[in-house]
């Protein structure tokens, strides 16, 4: 059974809310977090660590040198509630450039969309 597209709206929405979770002034707005982290939200990081909505909620602001907008980004349906993003990221770090293949899963609930799951693996350049 095929998922029923995403409006153009959402998928623009999706779209921008993927890519302001990768700018500093607002991944790390308490507002922004509060609206956009759903209450079970959990992250398999780059790193290998394992964030809950708390750990995530309490890392401190920081730059992020991120190279934007996000390389490969494709919005994919689920259901009329949810939606996956993938795309890579290329950060810029004190160790150098880090690559990884990224996945979100949004949900789109009273309050509009949240993000539940995210998942960064790691991936040399070919």
């Amino acid at each position: 059974m095929t998922a029923p597209p995403l409006s153009p709206e959402d998928a623009a929405e999706l779209v921008r809310l993927e890519q302001a979770m990768w700018r500093a002034e607002t991944r790390f707005d308490p507002a922004f977090q509060a609206r956009h982290f759903a209450p079970d939200f959990v992250e398999f990081g780059r790193s290998g660590r394992v964030y809950d909505r708390a750990q995530a909620l309490a890392q401190p602001a920081r730059p992020i040198d991120c190279q934007l907008p996000l390389p490969n980004l494709a919005v994919r349906a689920i259901d009329v509630a949810s939606a996956l993003v993938t795309y890579d990221s290329v950060v810029r770090g004190p160790q150098g450039v880090e690559l990884a293949h990224r996945a979100s899963l949004w949900t789109r609930g009273p309050q509009g969309w949240a993000l539940r799951f995210h998942q960064g693996t790691p991936y040399a350049s070919p």
